[in-house]
């Protein structure tokens, strides 16, 4: 199984001035798809899409802060469609309302971000043989004690008694196509509680598994 993941909003921690004007970012939301290996060309071919609807060049890649309202709604609703034909492709996102994060937890940011991880993916992967994350290279670095895997592997070998093995690719989103198809769904989530926009959300809301924290 395959685990594509990337993320919109950032982990800085400045709330005394407006986002884009010197502040940070009210939200940080991740993003996942699960999907079989021999099944990936689904939704690489959904993103293929969104390139010819937005009229863009195929090698300059396009991110999800660049999709059109037109855009969001193909893809909101080509997603509803594919989840409705495939149960063994899933996505999941969460969202963290970083001013509720406690000022101790903010000394070290990486720790949270793993800490979203585990909460969406562990009971998901705990009862499979294999899975491989994939996330994009230049997405916020991990810098906790433990790496991501190892955060990952401990809690599911010792604390879930499962068998399973991760395994991690670093691929880049400009040639990896599902890795955007990540980007755009982390950001339609992201900007619906950053910036009020619901273009595309609401369609996805009813198909897609969620979460908030420090809500």
């Amino acid at each position: 199984m395959l685990i594509y993941f990337d993320e919109s909003g950032e982990l800085g921690w400045t709330f005394s001035k407006p986002f884009g004007k010197g502040g940070s970012s009210r939200y940080l939301t991740l993003a996942f798809l699960m999907i079989p290996i021999e099944k990936k060309f689904l939704t690489q071919r959904i993103v293929r899409k969104i390139y010819r609807i937005e009229k863009r060049n195929p090698k300059i890649e396009l991110k999800g802060k660049d999709l059109t309202k037109k855009g969001r709604k193909y893809f909101a609703n080509k997603i509803n469609k594919l989840l409705q034909e495939h149960n063994d492709i899933k996505i999941f996102v969460i969202t963290v309302r970083k001013e509720n994060v406690l000022l101790h937890i903010r000394q070290d940011a990486n720790k949270l971000y793993n800490y979203m991880i585990k909460l969406v993916l562990l009971n998901e992967i705990k009862k499979m043989p294999v899975v491989t994350l994939i996330p994009d290279p230049r997405s916020i670095k991990v810098e906790s004690k433990n790496s991501l895997i190892d955060y990952l592997q401990i809690a599911l070998w010792f604390e879930e008694s499962s068998t399973t093995i991760i395994k991690q690719s670093y691929q880049d989103s400009r040639r990896n196509l599902n890795l955007q198809f990540v980007d755009f769904i982390a950001h339609i989530f992201w900007s619906k509680y950053e910036l009020n926009n619901l273009n595309g959300f609401n369609i996805l809301k009813s198909c897609v598994n969620f979460k908030e924290l420090f809500f």
